[in-house]
């Protein structure tokens, strides 16, 4: 039986403590995106359930990370949709990966 990748978390919601299970590279990307946008986790994950996303809560944070960054897939597009600027932390490692 394969073992899985997923990996589980608490977090903060709604209802108080809960834990989301995700690809560890959804939990990075979810990482970003509250350092962009200067929120801790828990906040960002209470704002998307208030979106009113039919479906889990798991869903629904999958549904954002992939909205967010088809909206904001250049500089251009975070700023034109008022997201946060690109974290200073970030731009040696984006400067090594285009190299």
């Amino acid at each position: 039986m394969p073992v899985s990748r997923l990996v589980n978390r608490n977090v903060v919601a709604g209802r108080g403590r809960t834990s989301m299970r995700l690809e560890p590279e959804l939990w990075d990307a979810l990482s970003e995106i509250c350092e962009r946008e200067e929120q801790d986790m828990s906040t960002l994950v209470r704002q998307v359930e208030s979106a009113g996303h039919i479906g889990g809560r798991t869903s629904a944070i999958r549904v954002f990370i992939l909205n967010y960054y088809r909206m904001a897939a250049t500089e251009v597009g975070h700023a034109a949709f008022g997201h946060g600027p690109m974290p200073r932390s970030r731009l040696p490692e984006l400067t090594r990966s285009a190299a």
